[in-house]
């Protein structure tokens, strides 16, 4: 009995056949490479938010991203076997049409397709809509690597061998905690993500360890105070006068300080008639004394931990050289958003010239012109304009003396015996440099 046997050849298979299958692993190899961007591009914080909003397909993402490297062994295996698949289709298509050379020809036109197609066209398209891709191909390939698994996991176990030999842990997701530098980047460039109040606020207290009190406190010139050696008319008259709940109580002068003052406490227990000078000081509370190069953050704490409403500000040798109080920190934490006085003083510190530029007043702190002004005069070294201007010409300038810091030019227009007093600022001839440069001109 003769036997017969059918071998099907690629002779036999139709060519719109081969073109179809062919471009059904072009298109597959298009969504490997695409989802691979996808995948490695998202916004983790974005995913990890939706994900604890309930999103099914953000929490498959989430799950897929905790082995970044089961995750790229599953695509680039579905990737290269689809292209190995697609080329081998190519070539029996160049074959049946134009021969040897036509197989040569379509090696180069193949190559050209699949760059175009399959790679450059998806993955740009992928990069501008990365977590829109991501939630859909998490839902095709969580189900696909568990179907996958063993092949997956022994090309895992070999390529993790090898990565190993570099002294790689593939099994660690490292580099996805963001610095402090790097978050405040971030919110920086949210652009109207984040408005522009919030901003602010976030940014001051991302700066809060790496400002000290000495950047925040009320020099010792400005302190307000009460001296108890005074007539006692003239304290009253202080008392009713001052817009701060607490004053420091000295005899003579600062450096002996006799307490610290709760100005409402004491109105509210005596009264303005029957306060005496005996009844002021047995309200005196002992003053607490901080370092000036204390961190805002540790400061934070003490405060929290009941250091007092407000803190004598001391240097190295235990003298005192400004105040600082829990309204300065908060000034600080929100940016500038709660504050009483200060926040008026700062307003009226810059006032425009009427020909685009600014008065300032030289005792303004250059870290609260940066914010306010969007300038970008330096921070370290002198903390207000009169001690940069100061540091950089190494004298006290004459009136009408010019110079140029951060790239604004600067006029000096009131200057007394050992500061400078009043600066007309002007329109910056370039982007600010942080690094300042003085030139002297009017001499």
């Amino acid at each position: 009995m003769a036997t017969a046997r059918l071998v099907l050849s690629s002779d036999d298979i139709p060519l719109p056949a081969l073109l179809g299958i062919f471009f059904l692993l072009l298109a597959l190899s298009a969504f490997f490479s695409g989802t691979e961007t996808a995948l490695m591009r998202v916004n983790r914080y974005k995913l990890r938010h939706r994900a604890r909003e309930g999103h099914r397909g953000a929490q498959l993402a989430e799950r897929l991203l905790s082995r970044p490297d089961r995750l790229l062994g599953l695509i680039l295996f579905g990737n290269n076997l689809v292209n190995f698949f697609a080329a081998f289709i190519w070539t029996v298509l160049a074959l049946r049409v134009g021969g040897m050379m036509g197989a040569v020809a379509g090696t180069i036109l193949l190559t050209l397709i699949v760059l175009i197609v399959a790679e450059i066209t998806p993955k740009t398209w992928a990069a501008a809509h990365p977590e829109k891709l991501a939630l859909v191909a998490s839902r095709i390939y969580h189900p696909l690597q568990r179907l996958l698994g063993p092949v997956v996991w022994s090309v895992n176990l070999i390529a993790g061998f090898l990565v190993r030999l570099t002294g790689t842990r593939p099994d660690r997701d490292e580099g996805q905690d963001l610095t402090v530098a790097e978050l405040r980047t971030l919110v920086t460039e949210s652009g109207g993500r984040i408005p522009n109040r919030r901003r602010q606020m976030l940014l001051a207290v991302l700066e809060l360890e790496a400002l000290t009190i000495e950047d925040i406190m009320t020099p010792r010139g400005e302190i307000e105070g009460i001296d108890l050696k005074e007539e006692w008319p003239e304290v009253v008259r202080q008392l009713r006068a001052s817009s701060h709940s607490v004053l420091p109580c000295y005899r003579g002068h600062l450096d002996s300080v006799a307490g610290m003052l709760h100005v409402r406490k004491l109105f509210q227990a005596n009264g303005s008639n029957g306060l005496n000078r005996r009844r002021l000081e047995n309200f005196l509370e002992t003053p607490h004394y901080v370092f000036e190069h204390t961190s805002l953050t540790r400061m934070f704490s003490d405060f929290r931990r009941g250091g007092g409403a407000s803190s004598l500000v001391v240097d190295e040798y235990g003298d005192i050289q400004g105040l600082v109080s829990v309204q300065d920190l908060l000034h600080e934490i929100s940016g500038g958003l709660i504050g009483d006085s200060s926040q008026e003083a700062e307003e009226d510190e810059v006032q425009p010239d009427g020909n685009g530029g600014w008065l300032v007043d030289a005792a303004a702190n250059i870290r609260l012109l940066n914010r306010r002004m969007s300038w970008r005069l330096p921070t370290y070294g002198p903390k207000t304009l009169n001690g940069l201007i100061l540091d950089k010409l190494g004298n006290i300038p004459q009136q009408g003396q010019c110079l140029e810091l951060g790239g604004f030019p600067m006029e000096v227009l009131e200057t007394s015996e050992n500061a400078v007093d009043r600066v007309r600022v002007m329109q910056a001839k370039a982007p600010a440099d942080p690094t300042p440069t003085a030139t002297q001109t009017g001499i």
